[in-house]
């Protein structure tokens, strides 16, 4: 049996499988774009959206008790950390450069989202707010210690207050390995405790 195909009948099938290949690469997009945005400001939304937990209603409506209650907020706020860093550049600190509380108290007073308040209006003042980012916590379990980069096993050395001045990559790994024990397990035994 010959199976006769018509210039039309291919074109059709031409057809949707191009379709098939645009929807898949849209969906894949869409996800990935997702996962970018979840990201981008993450330390902005988090540090705004704690805060707003800890305001009552009745402070959430005054953008003057907004203002005055992040300032002591953020000097509260650990020197070193993220949240610091975000305090300084809206202007809460006393050794702050710039004074842009006014966009971010009156937003939150108006019952404007964190995300927004973040992307559309701190960010516009100063797109570094945006840059800030948290880092990424590795879990030596379950990560092959051969693909990560030498900066991110130096950071497991540094994070558990081991001196690390290796050059190689195989000495950063050898390191983990001799040392890990000593910590994977105290993290492990706590978990036991908790249960």
């Amino acid at each position: 049996h010959i199976v006769h195909v018509t210039l039309t009948e291919t074109m059709q099938l031409l057809l949707n499988s191009v379709l098939s290949i645009v929807i898949l690469c849209t969906l894949s997009c869409a996800q990935s774009k997702k996962i970018v945005d979840e990201q981008h400001c993450e330390v902005c939304i988090k540090t705004i959206n704690t805060f707003a937990d800890t305001l009552s209603d009745e402070d959430k409506a005054s953008a003057e008790k907004i203002e005055k209650t992040f300032k002591t907020y953020c000097s509260k706020v650990k020197v070193d950390s993220k949240e610091h860093r975000l305090c300084y550049y809206i202007g809460a600190l006393a050794t702050s450069a710039t004074y842009a509380i006014g966009d971010l108290s009156k937003p939150l007073s108006w019952g404007i989202p964190a995300d927004k308040i973040c992307r559309e209006r701190l960010a516009k003042t100063n797109p570094q707010i945006c840059d800030l980012k948290y880092e990424k916590q590795i879990d030596v379990n379950a990560v092959d210690l051969n693909k990560l980069k030498v900066k991110d096993l130096k950071k497991i050395l540094t994070d558990w207050g081991e001196a690390a001045d290796f050059i190689e990559k195989s000495e950063f790994i050898k390191r983990i390995n001799e040392v890990k024990d000593k910590y994977i397990k105290s993290t492990t035994d706590k978990n036991k405790k908790d249960l």
